[in-house]
């Protein structure tokens, strides 16, 4: 009932995050940030108390497609299928984490190579979250998934 609405607030929100990042204007509320000074974290209480943080963190970013996966899985007609999703989730989730902590040499000594184009990393994705909102204002975003379902229905029956 309210998908017009919707999407227009999330088109200007969208918009808006891109123009942050293009550098037309500055959100400051979003260079905010509180630290907490610890001498050395090392130990079995360092460990928790960091892993509880790196999951205050991240709890907005994982809470609403968790809460979906979450749901999705309850609804499944067998216990095993719901399991199967939520298998899926986690280790989508945590096969990044794990190849990271494999890699962390390698991978440090990379950004510090790619740290020089972080700004122009910025500009590319405020431009593209800029075309993003513009596709939620125009509907661009609703008429591609309605093709994308005409063109591949088995899109239709995942989830």
């Amino acid at each position: 009932q309210y998908s017009d609405i919707l999407a227009l607030v999330a088109g200007l929100a969208i918009i808006v995050m891109g123009l942050h990042f293009l550098g037309v204007f500055r959100v400051t509320m979003l260079y905010r940030e509180k630290r907490a000074q610890v001498e050395n974290p090392v130990g079995l209480w360092g460990a928790y108390a960091m892993g509880l943080a790196f999951a205050f963190g991240w709890t907005p970013c994982i809470g609403p497609i968790l809460a979906t996966i979450l749901a999705v899985a309850a609804s499944e007609a067998t216990v095993a299928k719901g399991a199967g999703l939520l298998a899926v989730y986690s280790l989508g989730l945590g096969i990044p984490f794990m190849l990271a902590a494999f890699a962390i040499e390698p991978f440090a000594a990379f950004l510090t190579r790619f740290r020089r184009h972080l700004a122009q990393m910025e500009r590319v994705m405020g431009g593209l979250l800029v075309l993003t909102g513009i596709a939620f204002l125009t509907g661009f975003v609703s008429q591609a998934s309605f093709w994308l379902l005409e063109a591949f229905p088995v899109l239709g029956r995942i989830g």
